[in-house]
């Protein structure tokens, strides 16, 4: 299944099966990557294709305006990425709840979902997820992660604007990054993205008390956001975190190993007593 249509939307998805020979979790596993340059591809080659052969059903999808997905003009906040995450679920009948994997913006989706639509989660997996707004207090960025998203992602948008990539993409190593580049500019300059994902506001302690589920956490030593990810093991009620040494922000290039066993671990500790069939099924 490469193409679904969900949500008014139409996703490029991509599903891995477990092997005949291998006992099979009950819970499906769901990707959810980044945003801008992000798309299922990050997940694919590092954590997607081992988690199935491990045995579990894997569900990725490019959301909204990334990959290979359609992208509509508006619509990038994370209310609708999680109307996107469960139309899609029921359109390809996954059943549920679901294990939810979550990198980066994707981590917010996730833990918005667990807290909107808590019968669709099992857990929640947040690899460097932007969840807590917690202020740097030092410059440039003293308003905390959402002042530093909104100001990385207006100077990328300027940058772009200022300096569009070729009219053709060329051949050889250098198309994949011109392709890459094309799509940041499509989707910063010409959706609502920036303000669809720095406007509302970043969960409150309150809400985070509210998560139910079993939370993972794994967060860079060195990452900006290693800070505000111990608040946030201290506010999620069942959470545990994980701190990889001597790396930042792109832990799930950087660390995949270490990742990948963590999430291997955490899978058949975290399965529900019942998993209910999806839709058509």
């Amino acid at each position: 299944m490469s193409e679904v249509h969900a949500n008014g939307l139409r996703f490029h998805v991509q599903r891995l099966s477990p092997p005949a020979d291998r006992p099979v979790l009950r819970t499906p596993v769901v990707f959810l990557h980044g945003l801008v340059l992000d798309n299922l591809s990050s997940f694919y080659y590092t954590l997607a294709a081992p988690v199935a052969r491990a045995g579990a059903e894997v569900v990725l999808y490019d959301q909204r305006g990334h990959g290979r997905t359609e992208r509509p003009r508006s619509g990038y906040d994370p209310d609708t990425a999680v109307a996107d995450l469960a139309a899609l679920l029921d359109a390809c009948a996954v059943p549920t709840p679901v294990h939810l994997v979550g990198n980066s913006f994707g981590g917010l989706i996730a833990l918005r979902a667990a807290r909107s639509k808590p019968d669709l989660v099992a857990s929640l997996v947040l690899i460097e997820g932007q969840c807590l707004d917690v202020p740097a207090g030092a410059e440039p960025y003293a308003g905390g992660w959402v002042e530093e998203m909104a100001n990385t992602l207006n100077l990328a948008a300027l940058g772009l604007a200022a300096h569009p990539g070729p009219e053709r993409l060329p051949v050889g190593p250098a198309r994949k990054t011109a392709r890459l580049r094309a799509g940041a500019d499509a989707l910063l300059n010409g959706t609502t993205l920036i303000e669809d994902v720095t406007l509302p506001p970043a969960p409150s302690e309150a809400e985070l008390a509210e998560v139910a589920c079993p939370v993972l956490a794994l967060y860079g030593e060195l990452s900006e956001l290693a800070p505000p990810a111990r608040r946030l093991a201290e506010l999620l009620p069942h959470c545990t975190l994980t701190v990889l040494p001597g790396v930042a922000h792109t832990v799930l290039r950087e660390a995949t190993a270490p990742v990948l066993a963590a999430l291997l671990d955490w899978l058949p500790r975290h399965e529900p007593v019942t998993v209910r069939p999806g839709a058509g099924r």
